[in-house]
């Protein structure tokens, strides 16, 4: 196994030239219900639908969630009104957010996003000093229908990078059957786990290595170590292991290996909606693309959903996919809900040219 990179947490937030009376700090555990509200109120002027659960905000802030760095912009009347963050990604790559709160007005919410993004600035190179880099990608993102998120990205020196479709696919009882017998060279099963629950540790290691080589050839790829994979995985609060499953070959002159992994996630319901099931990851190796085993893996997934009594199961998929990806999720049934989109900015450290 690999070391785990975990950078030290910075000294305190340098948010500046926030607007008259403004502060800014740290969030802790308290701060949860703020943020949340926040996060929904941004999707919700966005897209008319808030989908992310109270339970990701808490990972967020949770203890030990040292690879990311937060600061919060509160008005004179003590009011929590933006959120940015850094997350430690991967070596080379720091994912950014930046929330504003969508009630302010346009002069304020731009002085207030302006500073947010300078403070992202600051800790991507905090990162970038302490990984020993001259530079790092910030990769942040917007909505595509969200002008203003996007206004604000250009000023700050972002650049669009992609677009990602964000597809969903309903299940009922009638999928529960879904998982037909995969392709004759194809067999998918989960992931073994010991008489303690705990996964095989060779299982898990298949996974990670079917990931990182079915990935390479993927837009904006960064390596990311076995350690640091599982662990930013079981953070997540929708994590199971009882999601993780791995499609091997079957060829009758030799040995069966794994060719394909698929890693899921449960996904809260809303306001009395049932839970979905997420598909974080699905990968399968360049040598065995052709062969059914993304299909066969997907099949697994939704039978699974279904037999859970899940309402869907969604995913992302890049929407200029090499692959063709997109293509096979529509014969499966999903449709697009909404696109998203990649934007991105070299960050470097002082004096070093572009």
């Amino acid at each position: 196994m690999t070391d785990t990179f975990r950078p030290a947490p910075p000294d305190g937030p340098t948010l500046a030239h926030l607007p008259p009376g403004w502060s800014a700090r740290r969030p802790g555990a308290g701060d949860a219900p703020a943020l949340h509200a926040l996060l929904t109120s941004h999707e919700a002027a966005v897209t008319g639908a808030p989908s992310t659960h109270r339970s990701a905000v808490d990972a967020l802030l949770a203890p030990g969630a040292d690879a990311r760095r937060h600061v919060l912009a509160v008005d004179a009347g003590g009011r929590v009104r933006a959120w940015a963050s850094a997350y430690d990604r991967a070596a080379g790559r720091v994912v950014a957010q930046v929330l504003v709160d969508p009630d302010l007005d346009d002069a304020t919410a731009d002085t207030v996003a302006a500073a947010a993004f300078a403070w992202v600035d600051d800790a991507a190179r905090a990162i970038a000093r302490a990984r020993g880099l001259e530079v790092t990608q910030a990769d942040s993102g917007a909505f595509q229908d969200d002008a203003r998120q996007q206004r604000w990205l250009a000023a700050a020196g972002y650049r669009q990078a992609r677009s990602w479709l964000q597809m969903t696919r309903p299940t009922g009882p009638e999928d529960a059957g879904a998982d037909a017998p995969p392709p004759a060279r194809v067999r998918v099963r989960r992931v073994r786990r010991g008489e303690d629950g705990m996964p095989d540790g060779a299982d898990l290691m298949a996974v990670h290595l079917v990931l990182e080589e079915s990935f390479t050839d993927h837009f904006n790829y960064h390596p990311e170590p076995f350690d640091d994979l599982v662990s930013r995985l079981r953070a997540d609060p929708g994590h199971r292991w009882d999601h993780w499953w791995l499609a091997e070959s079957v060829d009758a002159d030799r040995p069966s290996r794994p060719v394909g992994a698929l890693v899921a996630t449960v996904s809260p319901g809303h306001d009395g909606a049932p839970d979905g099931t997420y598909v974080a990851y699905l990968g399968v190796l360049r040598s065995a693309r052709g062969r059914g085993a993304a299909r066969a893996l997907l099949d697994a997934a939704v039978a699974d959903a279904a037999r859970r009594g899940r309402g869907h199961v969604s995913l992302e998929v890049d929407a200029d996919s090499p692959t063709g990806a997109d293509r096979l999720y529509e014969s499966l049934g999903f449709r697009t809900a909404l696109t998203t989109q990649s934007w991105h900015r070299d960050v470097r450290m002082a004096g070093v040219a572009g």
